[in-house]
C-alpha cells in the first residue's frame, strides 16, 4: 500500500463550490468569505468570526490589536508548531516557554509560576484536536492577584483588566469541554484553515471573538476587518461596484485577507463538518485506539471522556520505553512500507532559532519526552478501515524490528 499523511479532503461539493467562485467573476474577498465566517459562527457559537490569509497572521493581527509589543511576554507552551512564538517575536514581544503535560497541553501549574508585571498574553496551544484546561486558565487569569499584577500600556489592556486568554486552536476546531465548543472557551480563539487542518481553505486561519463586556464583537470584528484590508475603509468587492470608486485609509493595517476562491473550499466542507468528516476522523480514531490498546508498547493519545471530546486532527501515537534514534527507526521502517508518518512537535527550544535565543530544551524535559517517542499516524475522512488495520500492523511491525536490535 500507498498511504499519504494528511491529503485534502476534495469532493464533487468543493470543486463546484469553486467553480462557481471561479465563474461569478469575482476571487478575492467577498461574499463567500462572509458565508464562510458565518458557517464558522454557527458551528462554533462565536459572536464573530473573521477570516484571515493564515493562522499565524490572525495571531499577530491580534496581538497587535491588544498593544503586544517590546517588553510585553507572552506565555506559550515549548511544545507547538514555531508559528506560536513567531507571531509573538514579530510583535516584538518575548515568548515565554511552559512545559508540557503528558497530554500534550501547556502544564498549567507551570504556566502560574512564570506570571508577571510584563505578561500581557497567555496562548495555550490545543494539540492534536484535544484541549487546553481553559477552565484552569481562566480562573488564573481572574485570579485577585494576578489582576493585581497586570499593568496595562494600551487601551484595549485598560478596557479587559487583565491578562488576554488567545487560544491557539489551530487543531481543534470541532472539539469541546462541556459541551462548550472551542471558539467560546476563551476571549479569542484562532483556528487554521491550511492544507492539512480539519477544514481547510489551502492557506488560511479564522480568529473567532468572545469578549467580554464591556467590549462590542461586532464593533471589534468590523475594525479587524478593516486591518486585514490595509486599514482601507471599503474592500475590494464594495469598490468595485460602478461608482463606489472612493475610499479612505485610516489605520496602519495589515493586508492579510482571505480571498473567496480559497474560502470556498472550506465553506463546502464547513457545512458538512459536523454531520459527516468530523465522524469520520472520530471512526478512524476509534479504530487505531482499539487494535492499538492491545499493544503494551502503545501509549495511546487522551481518549474523549463525558466532559471533553476531541476534533481527532492527529493520532499523536507515543511508544513507551524507546529513545529518539528508535522513534526515528521506525518511522524509517514505516516509510519504507508505504505509510507517511509525521511527528508533531519538534519542541521549539531544539530548533536553531529558538536557541539562539537562549532556550534549552533541557529546561522542558517532559516536552521533550513526549516528543521524543512520538509518531502521528494519518487520520482523514478518506482512510478505509483496510488501510487502517495495515498502518498498525506496520507500526507492529517496525517495533519488533527496531527493538530486536
Amino acid at each position: 500500500m500507498n498511504i499519504p499523511f494528511s491529503p485534502p479532503y476534495i469532493d464533487q461539493d468543493i470543486i463546484n463550490e469553486v467553480v462557481s467562485s471561479l465563474e461569478s467573476g469575482w476571487i478575492t474577498t467577498g461574499p463567500k468569505v462572509k458565508a464562510l465566517e458565518e458557517e464558522v459562527c454557527k458551528l462554533t457559537k462565536v459572536p464573530q468570526a473573521l477570516c484571515v490569509n493564515s493562522w499565524t497572521s490572525g495571531a499577530m493581527l491580534m496581538l497587535k490589536w491588544y498593544g503586544v509589543q517590546a517588553g510585553d511576554e507572552v506565555i506559550i507552551p515549548a511544545y507547538t508548531y514555531s508559528a506560536t512564538a513567531l507571531a509573538v517575536l514579530h510583535c516584538g514581544a518575548t515568548p515565554v516557554m511552559v512545559d508540557i503535560k503528558d497530554d500534550f497541553t501547556i502544564d498549567v501549574i507551570k504556566l502560574k509560576e512564570k506570571i508577571t508585571s510584563n505578561t500581557k498574553v497567555i496562548m495555550p496551544v490545543d494539540i492534536a484536536g484535544w484541549p487546553c484546561d481553559y477552565d484552569a486558565i481562566n480562573a488564573i487569569v481572574n485570579e485577585g492577584e494576578i489582576k493585581a499584577l497586570f499593568q496595562p500600556s494600551h487601551a484595549n489592556q485598560v478596557k479587559l483588566g487583565r491578562i488576554l486568554v488567545l487560544s491557539d486552536a489551530a487543531h481543534s476546531i470541532g472539539a469541546s469541554i462541556s459541551g462548550i465548543e472551542t471558539g467560546l472557551l476563551t476571549d479569542i480563539t484562532i483556528f487554521s484553515l491550511h492544507a492539512v487542518k480539519n477544514v481547510t481553505t489551502a492557506e488560511g486561519g479564522v480568529i473567532c471573538l468572545n469578549l467580554p463586556s464591556p467590549f462590542n464583537n461586532e464593533e471589534e470584528y468590523n475594525y479587524l476587518r478593516r486591518m486585514t484590508l490595509n486599514g482601507q475603509t471599503k474592500d475590494a468587492f464594495s469598490k468595485s461596484k460602478a461608482g463606489g470608486w472612493r475610499y479612505d485609509i485610516v489605520d496602519l493595517g495589515m493586508k492579510i485577507n482571505m480571498p473567496d476562491v480559497l474560502a470556498a473550499i472550506g465553506l463546502a466542507q464547513i457545512r458538512k463538518y459536523n454531520s459527516q468528516l468530523l465522524l469520520e476522523r472520530k471512526r478512524i480514531f476509534d479504530q487505531y485506539s482499539e487494535l492499538l490498546s492491545t499493544y503494551p508498547w502503545a501509549k495511546l493519545p487522551p481518549q474523549d471522556t463525558a466532559n471533553i471530546k476531541s476534533s481527532y486532527h492527529l493520532y499523536a501515537l507515543r511508544i513507551h520505553d524507546i529513545d529518539e534514534q528508535q522513534r526515528d527507526d521506525m518511522i524509517n521502517y514505516i516509510a519504507a512500507n508505504g505509510v507517511a508518518v509525521n511527528v508533531h512537535f519538534i519542541p521549539m527550544p531544539m530548533l536553531t532559532l529558538f536557541k539562539g535565543l537562549g532556550y534549552k530544551i533541557e529546561d522542558y524535559p517532559n516536552a521533550y519526552k513526549q516528543y521524543s517517542c512520538e509518531i502521528s499516524l494519518p487520520i482523514y475522512p478518506q482512510l478505509t478501515e483496510l488501510q487502517v488495520d495495515y498502518i498498525v500492523k506496520t507500526v507492529e511491525n517496525a517495533y519488533q524490528e527496531v527493538l530486536k536490535r
